[in-house]
């Protein structure tokens, strides 16, 4: 019974990776998830760390150096994940949905860029809560983009939400609880 749930589930989930990556057919939506994708890798990280430097000097680094320790803790936790869990890309998993970019590693569950993105909002806001308006938008792009571009299923996507949540509450915990 419980394997048949299970199956049930991952074909609803493959079904809705094939409709979400379909969406990349249109070459400005393509190049949207593609860009935000990008800027996940890190790029938009690294700068927004620099900016807080620039602009807020020693809080600034403070919440830049809490960022970098709580990317290095995600980096080490997701490492450990996808050599665990090995689950195959949709993209391997089933022809029709296609890697519309190419992936950073060979598995898919959980999505570190959805990981880092979360949990590098939360430290950053809890720094700096006047950037919500441009962080939340970004995150969630971010993590819409791992699916519609193929390298995600759903499910790694809210696990890496509920991992980076997890993580950057314990790390401000400590820091500032």
């Amino acid at each position: 019974m419980r394997s048949t749930r299970l199956e049930l589930l991952r074909g609803h989930e493959t079904r809705w990776c094939r409709r979400a990556n379909h969406w990349c057919r249109r070459q400005r939506v393509r190049r949207f998830f593609a860009s935000i994708s990008r800027l996940g890798d890190g790029v938009f990280w690294y700068a927004l760390m620099g900016a807080l430097v620039v602009v807020d000097g020693l809080e600034g680094v403070r919440a830049s150096a809490h960022m970098a320790v709580t990317g290095v803790l995600a980096l080490t936790l997701y490492k450990l994940l996808k050599r665990w869990t090995r689950r195959p890309r949709p993209y391997a998993a089933d022809l029709r949905i296609r890697a519309w970019v190419a992936p950073l590693d060979e598995f898919s569950f959980p999505s570190g860029h959805t990981l880092h993105a979360v949990s590098f909002s939360i430290v950053a806001l809890a720094y700096y809560p006047w950037l919500a308006p441009l962080l939340i938008p970004f995150s969630a792009c971010v993590a819409l983009s791992r699916v519609v571009l193929g390298l995600h299923y759903p499910s790694d996507v809210v696990a890496a939400t509920a991992i980076g949540v997890a993580l950057a509450s314990a790390s401000l915990w400590g820091v500032i609880g």
